[in-house]
């Protein structure tokens, strides 16, 4: 199956098993994946990130993320998730527009030539990118 956006594709299913309350969960992956991933967890948002050989083939490798909760699975460290830039309609942000979520509780994950970064590290590196996501 063709994905026209693996970046929406691995946030939903995020997601998704955060609503279920799953422990964890794959994704295909890729270097854009990783930086996300990695991103995820240096915030605190997930307890921890691996690579691990795909189940369905071999020749692959998987991102097993495992998910972050709080007082026995009854809080999710993930309140939300939201895809911002999608194939069709890219969003941009200068270093000085640079949105906040939530007034700071949140983080956007942007990609820049430097790299993928939260919104804070932008605002510290004086880099503008495209705005992938918001995570609350």
């Amino acid at each position: 199956m063709n994905m026209s956006d693996p970046i929406a594709d691995m946030l939903t299913r995020i997601r998704n098993a955060n609503t279920a309350k799953f422990d964890e969960v794959y994704v295909p992956s890729s270097k854009m994946k990783l930086a996300i991933a990695k991103i995820l967890f240096d915030e605190g948002y997930i307890e921890k990130y691996e690579l691990v050989k795909s189940k369905k083939n071999e020749n692959f490798e998987d991102i097993k993320i495992t998910l972050k909760y709080f007082d026995n699975k009854k809080t999710k460290a993930i309140t939300g998730i939201e895809k911002v830039s999608k194939p069709g309609l890219r969003i941009y942000s200068s270093k000085d527009d640079m949105p906040q979520v939530l007034n700071g509780l949140g983080i956007a994950i942007v990609t820049t030539n430097l790299g993928v970064m939260t919104d804070k590290e932008c605002r510290k590196n004086n880099q503008g990118g495209e705005i992938l996501a918001r995570i609350w």
